[in-house]
């Protein structure tokens, strides 16, 4: 079964407009014209056919890959929800992961909040291709940002009395 990976990275709405999946794994050119590439795939475990995580890597278009890093779903919460409401124990080999095999109709990381990692995806771009994040599309993290929270009218106070 497919882990169907071009959903999974549309689902954490990286905003890098040159890229593409192949197979399980993203790549982009977040710097237009520039050497270094990104590339995200899914880490595997111990267990055959289960992930744990994703694995960032900058890849330089002569050299190779210069620095990567790994992601673990754990860390960033992805199935912290999910795995809290069918009480899974942490010692278990489905807790923070997923595995290709899945129900019918449902993606295999059903139950995902992707905002732990794709916050750390944007701090670790940040760092090698800086100013790309904001020069693509508008991320979603825009819709995160704190509101204003407007005061009461002015009235009486505690002290006051008539």
């Amino acid at each position: 079964m497919s882990l169907q990976a071009p959903e999974f990275f549309a689902e954490l709405c990286l905003p890098f407009t040159d890229s593409t999946v192949v197979g399980n794994t993203y790549y982009a050119t977040p710097v237009a014209g520039a050497p270094l590439r990104l590339r995200i795939g899914f880490t595997g475990t111990i267990h055959a056919d289960t992930y744990g995580g994703l694995r960032l890597a900058v890849v330089h278009a002569d050299r190779g890959e210069i620095d990567a890093v790994a992601l673990s779903f754990v860390d960033h919460g992805t199935f912290h929800r999910r795995d809290e409401a069918h009480h899974t124990s942490a010692n278990s080999k489905q807790y923070g992961t997923f595995g290709k095999y899945h129900r019918p109709g449902r993606p295999p990381w059903e139950g995902a909040v992707t905002t732990g990692l794709r916050d750390a995806i944007e701090q670790y771009t940040a760092v090698w291709f800086p100013g790309a994040w904001q020069a693509s599309t508008p991320s979603h993290a825009a819709g995160r940002t704190a509101h204003k929270v407007v005061p009461p009218p002015p009235g009486p106070g505690p002290g006051r009395t008539r």
